[in-house]
């Protein structure tokens, strides 16, 4: 005999489910970030997660797609918090630029670099990879016109903005060996006033 509860597992179960998936993509971000792409395994992700090998099994087949699936979690997530960040600014070009680049100094561009370098030698990761950093891309060039409020009907517009994306992302690399903070400071500083003439 059906009961009204059964609605209700249906609902747990699913929230279990999605609870279960949480748990390995930031468990995995976290790996990339601290061991690379060698040390990411499944095993040492399900571990670190708190669930079982088969759970992690049951939702992603293999590491391309739960590394994949993790680095497109944590950039929806932190694209969230970056137009979080960018209600609390002052709207100036530095202090936009400069939160665009404090988006890429984060875990999240160190995560994806472990990813994107593994990708070049790794066929089938790679076509996981480029596709991710296609919707990823288009959507930071997206925001950051949103942020700078850039009209890129504009002639060179388009291009600044994509400089912009380009310029961060370079001082972002460029950070992962040592602490960069005062050089890119710096540098964001005199590209944003440079910036504010071609918008």
């Amino acid at each position: 005999m059906a009961t009204d509860t059964t609605p209700r597992e249906t609902r747990r179960q699913a929230d279990r489910s999605r609870e279960t998936r949480r748990k390995l993509m930031e468990a995995t971000v976290e790996c990339l970030v601290e061991h690379g792409w060698a040390g990411t395994t499944t095993t040492v992700v399900a571990e670190r997660a708190g669930v079982s090998r088969g759970a992690q099994l049951h939702h992603f087949r293999t590491r391309g797609e739960l590394v994949a699936a993790a680095v497109e979690h944590l950039g929806v997530e932190s694209v969230l918090h970056l137009k979080e960040r960018a209600r609390q600014v002052n709207g100036s070009t530095v202090a936009v630029v400069e939160l665009i680049a404090d988006y890429y100094a984060s875990d999240l561009f160190t995560a994806a670099l472990e990813l994107w370098v593994a990708a070049r030698t790794d066929p089938e990761l790679k076509t996981v990879v480029v596709p991710l950093e296609v919707r990823l891309g288009r959507e930071t060039h997206r925001l950051a016109v949103e942020l700078l409020n850039a009209d890129e009907s504009k002639p060179g517009v388009r291009e600044a903005v994509q400089i912009t994306l380009d310029l961060v992302r370079g001082l972002a690399l460029a950070n992962q060996l040592t602490d960069d903070g005062k050089r890119r400071k710096r540098i964001i500083g005199h590209w944003a006033r440079m910036l504010e003439d071609s918008l």
